[in-house]
């Protein structure tokens, strides 16, 4: 019996054959049904998605059924500290580093003592035109979740 190939080499052939077959993120999600940024970040291999979804995109992109098993898979959310290091990514860092504890501080202060989920949690990108240069609106939308003692 063949092992299970991993979620890391499953999301590399997802890259390559959305590339070669010229699709956007946003076709491949349209194709699997669910937003577009939780789309992407399954493929990357961040989601487990249901058997119907990796179908669906495995047929889209001329795959095999040993990339929509892993694409089932659970996965384990590590921090890769190379990842960390790309420009965007480390953008969104040095962001939070920033405005981290200013948010902490709103929120707290709107809603009480408690976090945003990361859990139950929706994201979501969009353009908007600026005069300056198009401007990157990232959406983070989590539930408040109170801490109960």
């Amino acid at each position: 019996m063949d092992p299970i190939l991993t979620k890391a080499a499953a999301a590399e052939q997802v890259v390559t054959a959305r590339i070669r077959a010229g699709l956007t993120w946003q076709q491949v999600a349209d194709t699997v049904g669910a937003p577009v940024v939780w789309t992407t970040a399954a493929l990357l291999g961040n989601h487990p998605m249901s058997a119907e979804q990796a179908s669906a995109a495995c047929t889209l992109l001329g795959l095999g059924d040993e990339v929509a098993e892993a694409l089932r898979l659970q996965p384990y959310r590590l921090r890769d500290e190379a990842v960390l290091t790309d420009p965007t990514i480390y953008r969104f860092t040095e962001a939070l580093s920033v405005y981290g504890p200013a948010l902490k501080e709103l929120i707290h202060e709107e809603f009480g003592d408690g976090i945003m989920s990361a859990i139950n949690f929706q994201v979501d990108i969009a353009r908007r035109p600026h005069p300056d240069g198009d401007r990157v609106v990232v959406t983070l939308d989590g539930k408040f979740l109170d801490y109960r003692w």
